[in-house]
């Protein structure tokens, strides 16, 4: 799934523009401070036909709305965007988010960057996480065309069930007898005592990272009874507790899976170039300066 930030004074008009424009199934995530009730679905924003979305109040933090099927919105308290996204990325092609910037996802600034009040400090382009692929001073600035084409080589999010399912799809699937993955995340502790990781924030060598992960992928599948490696690394900032990198494997037996598992993440740690900067209660530090 490809997401996208949408950040400013009316976002939410260019929001609707972008997703009337994508071609593929599009799911919306505004965050607001208000919700219209009116803007859920006639069932009571219990949830669309086969989604197990909760509904919620008017005054709610996040409104999810289904652009590709018709016309449905749900509101929630609280919602995670991470795990929203992590969510909706096997059954959407593209998320268009309004009033986050915490991920590092492409984004649009809209209204004036530079006078930005406290307030509004989200709109300042040092720091947006994510790319930040076109500015304006209004939503009807912006070409939505040249928007569509910048968003063609942006990074796409995905989950591990994405990766195991490009794994059972593959034609050797039928000589496989094991899929084993390997999930990092963000641990807050090593010790009960210690000082508390609030987030890790990475940093990709771009271009040469990606490359690298293919390069450590392929001389794996070149094991036998290894049928497909598959690898994905996060960057930006993510918080403790939540998924960092993954390593899928598909092969013909478990001991093969298991190994080549094993193998695959401590290559991607030791040969891909991803700087790791943490963030505790006390301080923060380039891990690879200590």
């Amino acid at each position: 799934m490809q997401p996208i930030a949408v950040l400013g004074p009316d976002a939410g008009s260019l929001a609707t523009r972008l997703s009337d424009r994508l071609d593929g199934r599009v799911v919306r995530i505004d965050s607001v401070d208000d919700i219209d009730p009116g803007s859920e679905d006639d069932s009571g924003g219990n949830g669309s036909p086969g989604d197990d979305s909760d509904g919620a109040d008017s005054n709610a933090a996040v409104t999810v709305r289904f652009t590709a099927d018709g016309d449905w919105a749900a509101a929630g308290e609280g919602a995670d965007l991470t795990a929203l996204l992590d969510r909706y990325a096997p059954a959407y092609d593209y998320a268009v988010l309004t009033g986050e910037t915490r991920l590092r996802v492409p984004t649009v600034l809209l209204g004036d960057a530079g006078d930005a009040s406290d307030a509004d400090a989200d709109r300042d382009p040092t720091t947006v996480p994510g790319d930040v692929i076109a500015t304006a001073s209004s939503s009807d600035a912006i070409d939505v065309e040249e928007l569509l084409g910048a968003l063609e080589s942006a990074e796409p999010w995905v989950t591990l069930e994405e990766l195991i399912d490009r794994a059972t799809a593959d034609p050797a699937a039928d000589r496989s007898g094991a899929i084993a993955s390997f999930t990092g995340r963000v641990r807050a502790k090593d010790a009960p005592d210690d000082d508390r990781t609030q987030q890790l924030a990475f940093e990709a060598y771009e271009g040469v990272a990606a490359d690298r992960m293919d390069t450590i992928a392929d001389e794996l599948e070149e094991r036998d009874g290894v049928f497909r490696v598959l690898m994905h690394h996060r960057t930006g900032v993510i918080p403790d507790g939540e998924d960092i990198v993954f390593v899928v494997v598909l092969a013909g037996h478990r001991e093969e899976a298991f190994r080549t598992v094993a193998d695959g993440i401590d290559r991607l740690k030791e040969e891909v170039p991803i700087f790791k900067k943490e963030t505790t209660e006390s301080e923060q530090f380039w891990v690879h300066e200590r």
